[in-house]
């Protein structure tokens, strides 16, 4: 059964992509979702690498998560850019939902508001587009350590952090979903498929995977299409010294669990979880031997960090599939409907 059409959220619609002849490569709408004034700097950042591209995009959108005064702040010191406000659920995921109700370019690229894009970031994604097929692009995500690479977080836990890890392809190739700070969807995607699934994604808590649950809900519907990761689409993920603690890194996989037992129980899912399967199985032994090989302290505190978040991950996702009958899992989900055109 389709998932049920969301309720419309009033949206502002920009204007349309200039009439004529259509450039060689697509037109990109960049969305930045931004929440807090604290990332003030940051922010700047991001907004003045989207706006320094090889390739200009054909706008770019920051939506602003419930905050007046970074909205008002935004209006008053940006240019070139819209400003809009989160109509939807509070939280990432209804901020992106946002930002693709307004996008107009054919492309939607999403760009965390701690990243900073190299300035071929977004030319190398629309490159691949230019294969009918390919309906989603995701970049290499480098972290920015605020006071370096910790001894006790190995590569293979990047991900914890929203950055590139070790396991991922080093060149161009299909994957099954890309990662959120840096990333892309074809705007035919969130018309067919819906948008964003907003019970999942980042609110208080550090939880994810809404663009993994739309990879796969969107690979139902177009069997032969594909997801690509291209590392040369690079970018730089600031990592604060807060989030490098063992505390954060089991919360975060605690999160993760929760989020894997929602996305397993969806129709289809289950087969689609061969990553997550090779990943334990696979890259994360190879990690722990590797770690204890290197001895010493660090290789200790690595090893023994593997081993932790593996487990709050195994405990969040059996905790999480106790308690949430399938039903509710299964059941009509806001933000995941077919979408409709604002006006």
């Amino acid at each position: 059964m389709r998932p049920q059409t969301p309720a419309q959220r009033p949206v502002q619609r920009l204007a349309q992509p200039p009439a004529g002849k259509k450039a060689s490569l697509p037109t990109a709408t960049v969305v930045i979702c931004a929440y807090t004034e604290e990332r003030w700097d940051w922010l700047q950042q991001a907004i003045a690498s989207v706006q320094s591209q090889s390739v200009a995009p054909h706008e770019l959108i920051i939506v602003v998560d419930h905050n007046l005064t970074l909205q008002k702040r935004l209006l008053h010191q940006v240019t070139g850019a819209y400003t809009l406000e989160n109509n939807g659920a509070k939280g990432l995921s209804g901020a992106r939902n946002t930002g693709v109700l307004a996008a107009t370019g054919e492309i939607v690229a999403f760009l965390d508001d701690d990243v900073v894009a190299h300035p071929d970031w977004l030319r190398r994604q629309l490159e691949l587009y230019d294969d009918p097929a390919v309906y989603a692009v995701g970049g290499q995500i480098d972290p920015l350590w605020e006071n370096g690479r910790p001894a006790h977080f190995p590569h293979e836990l990047d991900w914890i952090v929203g950055c590139s890890y070790r396991g991922l392809p080093r060149v161009a190739a299909q994957v099954r979903n890309v990662i959120g700070a840096s990333m892309s969807f074809r705007r035919s995607v969130f018309e067919d498929a819906g948008l964003f699934d907003e019970r999942m994604g980042r609110t208080s808590s550090p939880r994810g995977c809404e663009e993994t649950e739309l990879c796969i809900r969107t690979a139902a519907l177009r069997p032969g299409g594909r997801v690509v990761y291209e590392p040369a689409s690079l970018v730089q993920h600031h990592v604060t010294a807060a989030r490098t603690t063992m505390g954060y890194m089991l919360a975060r996989s605690w999160g993760e669990g929760i989020s894997k037992a929602q996305i397993s129980a969806l129709p289809g899912a289950p087969r689609r979880l061969a990553p997550e399967r090779r990943y334990v199985s696979e890259v994360l032994p190879k990690a722990v031997i590797r770690s204890l090989a290197d001895g010493g302290t660090a290789g200790l505190a690595r090893s023994g960090a593997i081993l932790s978040v593996l487990a709050a991950t195994a405990a969040g996702y059996l905790v999480e599939r106790a308690r949430r009958p399938l039903a509710s899992v299964h059941a009509p989900r806001r933000g995941a409907g077919k979408m409709e055109a604002a006006s």
